[in-house]
């Protein structure tokens, strides 16, 4: 079934001003063929898309579903817009990465900048979203690489293992847990907990912890970076867990003490996630290569002949 753009233009002007007068002025159509378009569009796909009111028009289920599609094509088409211009300017390729905040703090700038110098004709957008989020955009094509912890929640997404983390427990200097070197969660659930703002994965994961404890987190304060909750922790807020690597780097800004968190779910997998297709768009496939490298076979060692063995 083909769609032209001009009727799912109409579709979406229609929506947008609730009225088949007022979608056709804005596409520059005659109301006539406006309707035209519309009810042979209807006839094609065997649905109504529109109910028809006495104040105007109203999507129906299967109208928002073709609305939701055609602001998903708009995107499409900017960006493939905006990337074959970016030609005329000498870019060879724009690629668009979405990270959580772990993975931007602990690991992927140093490998974003390395990439960036190995490939300089590659223009890199990044932007900062959940796990949860950032699957969801690769998935549907508004970004083209994701980094996140999991659990996997896209079926749509094809992942690579890419760096793993530990968690480690910070606190005030002066802290009744500071002089320990590590510690159980189970200790942490009388403490007050200074965390992420609702939806990052990291949060959601303590939150589960202390669920399956059959305790509640203590969750005195939610703020976005991870500088910020270093600062809470000093001022003595309460107690945080982070990532090792960006709590190491904070503990030489403010005085902290960290712990080690003695449970196995305090090591943490980051993964590369892509959208499955049957062909990658090259530049995804570089990027991809470039921080999951391809593990080359194990070669059985060659063992010589003894000519001499009896």
């Amino acid at each position: 079934m083909r769609f032209d753009l001009v009727t799912l233009n109409l579709v979406l002007a229609i929506a947008e001003t609730r009225s088949i007068t007022r979608g056709a002025e804005r596409e520059h159509l005659a109301l006539a063929a406006a309707s035209k378009r519309l009810s042979d569009l209807e006839t094609r796909l065997g649905v109504q898309l529109f109910a028809r009111r006495a104040r105007g028009v109203e999507l129906t289920a299967a109208g928002h579903a073709l609305v939701r599609h055609v602001r998903r094509l708009h995107a499409a088409l900017h960006a493939m817009e905006d990337e074959v211009a970016e030609y005329a300017h000498g870019i060879r390729g724009h690629l668009r990465v979405v990270a959580n905040a772990s993975a931007i703090a602990e690991c992927l700038p140093p490998d974003l900048a390395a990439f960036a110098r190995a490939h300089p004709d590659i223009r890199i957008t990044l932007e900062d979203q959940t796990s949860t989020e950032l699957q969801r955009s690769v998935a549907e094509g508004t970004a083209d690489v994701g980094i996140f912890v999991p659990p996997l929640l896209e079926s749509r997404l094809q992942t690579w293992h890419y760096r793993e983390g530990r968690l480690v427990l910070i606190t005030p200097a002066a802290h009744g847990l500071a002089p320990r070197v590590s510690v159980r969660f189970a200790e942490l659930l009388d403490f007050d907990f200074v965390g992420q703002h609702t939806g990052a994965a990291l949060q959601q994961m303590i939150l589960a912890q202390a669920t399956e404890q059959g305790r509640p987190l203590r969750t005195r304060m939610q703020v976005r970076g991870f500088d910020a909750i270093a600062q809470l922790v000093e001022a003595g807020l309460g107690i945080a867990l982070m990532p090792s690597a960006v709590a190491e780097r904070l503990a030489r800004l403010f005085r902290l003490k960290l712990i080690t968190l003695d449970e196995p779910w305090a090591q943490r997998e980051y993964l590369v996630g892509v959208r499955e297709q049957e062909v990658q768009p090259a530049v995804v496939r570089r990027f991809v290569e470039f921080l999951c490298p391809p593990v080359p076979p194990t070669i059985p060692p060659t063992i010589p002949p003894h000519e001499n063995l009896p």
